[in-house]
């Protein structure tokens, strides 16, 4: 476990000092994303907004507020790297675009995340937050939209669950989508309590860390 808490750190420095985020730490940013070799869970989201990069602190806005209440989680327990890791798409802030931020960065994840993901060998449960993630993650499981995916969340289960962005701006998706509150975030919660209360493992398999990329 040692050994791998000293990998999880070279590579946090790593990605710090690589050519390809050189914008990023010459403007004092820090790579957003906690992960820990004990982590029985991992929330994959898009990248982190202004507010999250200029705090260090992930999901640190409305969206994450509404994600806590989604898993039925304090903010203790979604803080803490051995409970949740927190892997976006993308470590830093893209920036504004026309509508919204701008998305992450198209390699990015397939860069760094495989590296991360092998060294975190308890996890249980991927949590997919949005299109990024989902496509990237569920490859061509995914269904032809995102509100299909979503209402498909059972085809993934019992170790990937796929969700719609929280963030205040998706309340017309979700007041047109009853079904999510009725019956997605019920089988969220169960599957996060039974993934924090479970054993430990030693069979990566059991993670779910499945993609279109790395079977």
């Amino acid at each position: 476990m040692r050994n791998l808490m000293r990998e999880l750190a070279g590579l946090r420095a790593e990605i710090r000092n690589h050519a390809s985020n050189a914008w990023a730490t010459d403007r004092g940013y820090e790579p957003i994303y906690t992960a820990s070799p004990r982590s029985k869970i991992v929330v994959i989201g898009q990248a982190p907004g202004k507010q999250a990069q200029e705090s260090q602190i992930p999901w640190n806005d409305a969206s994450g507020i509404k994600l806590r209440e989604w898993l039925a989680l304090t903010d203790a327990q979604f803080y803490d790297p051995d409970t949740i890791a927190l892997l976006p798409m993308d470590f830093y802030y893209p920036g504004k675009g026309t509508h919204g931020d701008l998305p992450p960065r198209r390699e990015f994840a397939s860069l760094w995340h495989p590296r991360i993901l092998r060294l975190m060998p308890e996890l249980r449960l991927t949590v997919l937050v949005g299109n990024y993630a989902q496509k990237h993650y569920l490859g061509s499981a995914a269904k032809k939209n995102l509100t299909e995916t979503v209402r498909a969340y059972d085809d993934y289960a019992p170790d990937r669950i796929p969700l719609v962005h929280p963030s205040p701006l998706n309340f017309r998706w979700q007041a047109k989508n009853p079904w999510f509150e009725a019956d997605v975030i019920p089988a969220l919660q169960s599957l996060v309590a039974a993934a924090i209360s479970e054993p430990a493992v030693k069979d990566a398999t059991r993670s779910g860390l499945r993609t279109s990329h790395h079977p």
